[in-house]
């Protein structure tokens, strides 16, 4: 089981007021203090729009962006507020009672209670950072025994969780594919049957903020990630050379495409590079569902977005083998898709 000193959390109520070595960041890593761009949005999609609007918006954020909100999208508001504060309520718990759910700290995106993305005691810079980590779908794979007991709703709260994020994430592939002028379950098809963990971050008090991230730069390696946030802030999309503020907005659902939907759309459509800085004043708790392929999905372009013109720009991969790569390599903006990379 792993220590309780190894978390972040007990790192920062213990009251430390400088970094360790281990989570400082290199000074070309380092967000910059004081300047922080002044363009506070990404796209925001309201899915309440008329069928042919939301198809051009969605396009527009998918091809422009990789990062976009949306509003309108049938998710029962107390739904998401009843999963930010059973996050909370988990890390408001005393230690010794979090520390029972730990994950195995030696296997990659083990389920339950860590600090550390990667598997390895020489996985670079840490993050400023602890989550827990569910696995949700297929339902195979969901025990809610493992999670929390407190407060009482947890389990029933993150289970009507994913159930309702299964649901928008298959609206939203199918409105991907419609956008691409794809038969609408194309994206959905080439995904099949889709694995699904929802990760709660939480984002202590920092109190060197600008040495450290709370989660580093990097793509996420599947389909699709669903996110919502607390109001605190923190969610930085990369576009071109800038970095953007998602701003959190009331009820709304950030999505960010990930590696594999970059390749089944031969990069017409982009996954984007994010991140998460975090403040000396106050914790910041964010909810992340990724939706992923299986590791013996074989993902490929499709073959109508591939042409004279648009010739094909990535090797097709076997899931299992991009997961294993991407820990291997560990999180790194967007190397572990570069690597598939058809030299033009």
């Amino acid at each position: 089981m792993a220590s309780a000193a190894q978390r972040v959390q007990v790192l920062a109520e213990s009251g430390v007021s400088h970094v360790p070595p281990s989570y400082v960041q290199p000074p070309e890593h380092r967000p910059l203090a004081g300047c922080r761009p002044t363009f506070s949005g990404v796209p925001v999609v309201d899915l309440r729009a008329s069928g042919d609007d939301v198809r051009w918006a969605i396009g527009e954020a998918c091809r422009s962006w990789g990062v976009f909100q949306v509003i309108g999208h049938g998710v029962p508001s107390e739904l998401l507020v009843s999963m930010r504060q059973v996050g909370a309520a988990f890390f408001n718990l005393p230690t010794e009672e979090r520390i029972k759910f730990a994950c195995d700290p030696k296997v990659p995106a083990s389920e339950g209670y860590g600090s550390r993305m990667l598997a390895t005691e020489n996985d670079g810079v840490l993050d400023w950072r602890d989550y827990f980590d569910h696995h949700t779908l297929p339902e195979s794979r969901r025990n809610p025994d493992r999670w929390p007991t407190y407060p009482p709703n947890y389990r029933k709260v993150a289970v009507e969780y994913s159930d309702q994020m299964k649901l928008l994430a298959q609206r939203l592939l199918h409105l991907m594919s419609e956008s691409l002028g794809l038969p609408s379950s194309y994206i959905e098809d080439a995904v099949g049957e889709a694995y699904q963990n929802i990760t709660i971050s939480y984002y202590p008090p920092c109190p060197q903020p600008d040495l450290v991230l709370g989660l580093q730069a990097h793509s996420d390696m599947g389909a699709v990630t669903l996110l919502i946030q607390d109001d605190v802030g923190g969610l930085e999309a990369l576009k071109g050379e800038e970095w953007i503020n998602v701003q959190p907005t009331s009820d709304a659902i950030v999505v960010i495409l990930g590696d594999q939907t970059e390749v089944m759309t031969n990069g017409v459509y982009k996954s984007a590079v994010h991140r998460a800085i975090v403040n000396s004043r106050q914790a910041r708790l964010s909810v992340a569902t990724f939706y992923d392929p299986s590791k013996q999905k074989r993902i490929s372009a499709a073959p109508m977005l591939v042409s004279e013109s648009s010739p094909l720009r990535y090797r097709d991969v076997l899931y299992g083998d991009y997961v294993s790569a991407w820990y291997g390599k560990g999180p790194d903006g967007k190397r572990n898709i570069d690597a598939l990379r058809i030299n033009q």
